[in-house]
């Protein structure tokens, strides 16, 4: 019991080491072993082959044949194609000049190594087609120059041995598919996991959030009761900050339904959020920030992205204002063209040590630079003859 253990355990580890050797060192061993054993004398009887032909002595071509036939199978895996050529090369010259050796199983291992690993990135299956029909001809033409030579093998033992073949590359095929299915499983695994967890994250920040905004609201509608009827500024800004508080509860609700698990967005996600860019600017303003907008074009109905990323864009722009430069002029352009939508918040006067944090280490900026990129847009941002700039471009694409 003791001795199988360990000598499992011995198993296990070889078995580990060979894995974890690169490909093209497994696939050299395999080279070398089977040239190695198709050299001994005997297992020359062992032959897989083609034609019955006489059998005659090895010499040195039957040698330049083994070798053509054993060596590039050091490469079936990088380069499958050329390997399966120059191993049928070989194994036809084995067959035609008679010549009984091992080597003839490396046109199996060939033939399930181009079927496994043939065909590059760009339109792999035609790739693979014309490589079949190559590797067939070539065996019509072997076959063809075994009847010449006298082969009494007769059409149903060629047909029976191009059987064997194509069942060799139907073998690595089925492989090949086997390992698609594998990487689509784990894509779709990792995308349904990500989704699940964004899923989480938005219902934990929807919760916590809600929970402070929600009780910001409150004490803000309360405080106004307490307030003397004449004190109209305060009781402004205190009607300020609670409608804030209600749009930022809006928004987190369209956030969650945005990263819903099942990854269907809501039909909320495919408009801006409720109120537009003009609404922002007035809750801006009613904040105490001096905001100019101007709007030049005609905005037209863009379905999802484009238009929801301008909102966020200028909604990224004042907050920037309010945080680093509060009190400070600042102005809102935005131009609807036929394919693109130009933004332009820029705020006057920003200190300059904090025009660096916003710039290089801001997440909404960061943000945004991704945002716009999926529509293929740009986003610049920062100091500019006295104003901090926040710029982007967003194409419109179809519409779509």
């Amino acid at each position: 019991m003791r001795m199988g253990a360990g000598s499992g355990g011995r198993a296990a580890r070889v078995l580990g080491r060979w894995h974890a050797l690169p490909v093209v060192a497994r696939d050299g061993v395999l080279a070398g072993a089977l040239l190695a054993v198709a050299l001994l004398p005997p297992l020359t009887r062992y032959s897989t082959g083609v034609g019955e032909l006489p059998v005659r002595p090895a010499d040195a071509l039957a040698v330049v044949a083994v070798a053509a036939q054993c060596l590039p199978l050091a490469v079936r895996r990088r380069l499958p194609a050329l390997c399966l050529l120059v191993v049928e090369a070989g194994f036809a010259v084995q067959q035609l000049r008679g010549y009984s050796t091992f080597a003839g199983q490396a046109l199996l291992i060939a033939l399930y190594s181009a079927g496994a690993y043939a065909g590059g990135r760009v339109d792999a299956a035609r790739a693979r087609r014309r490589l079949a029909v190559v590797a067939t001809a070539g065996y019509a033409a072997l076959a063809a120059g075994l009847a010449a030579a006298g082969s009494a093998e007769g059409w149903f033992g060629f047909t029976t041995f191009y059987v064997t073949l194509c069942a060799c590359w139907a073998g690595g095929a089925w492989m090949r598919r086997q390992r698609q299915l594998e990487a689509e499983r784990r894509e779709r695994t990792a995308v349904e996991t990500l989704a699940e967890e964004r899923a989480r994250l938005a219902r934990e920040l929807h919760d916590v959030v809600t929970h402070h905004v929600t009780a910001m609201v409150v004490q803000a509608d309360a405080a106004k009761f307490l307030l003397d009827p004449a004190s109209h500024e305060v009781a402004a800004g205190l009607d300020a900050i609670s409608d804030t508080g209600r749009h930022a509860l809006s928004e987190l609700r369209h956030l969650l339904g945005v990263l819903d698990p099942a990854g269907r967005p809501t039909t909320d996600d495919r408009r801006p959020v409720p109120g537009g860019i003009r609404d922002l600017v007035e809750r801006t303003r009613a904040a105490g920030q001096p905001v100019d907008l101007e709007e030049s074009g005609t905005a037209r109905p863009v379905r999802g992205g484009p238009e929801l990323a301008a909102y966020r864009l200028v909604q990224e722009g004042l907050t920037n204002a309010l945080k680093h430069a509060p009190g400070r002029p600042t102005r809102v352009d935005v131009r609807y063209g036929t394919a693109t939508i130009e933004v332009c918040v820029s705020t006057e006067s920003v200190p300059a040590p904090r025009v660096p944090s916003t710039v290089d280490g801001g997440r909404g900026l960061t943000g945004l630079r991704e945002r716009l990129a999926v529509f293929g847009g740009e986003l610049t941002a920062g100091a500019h003859a006295g104003r901090f700039v926040v710029r982007g471009t967003i194409p419109l694409g179809d519409g779509d």
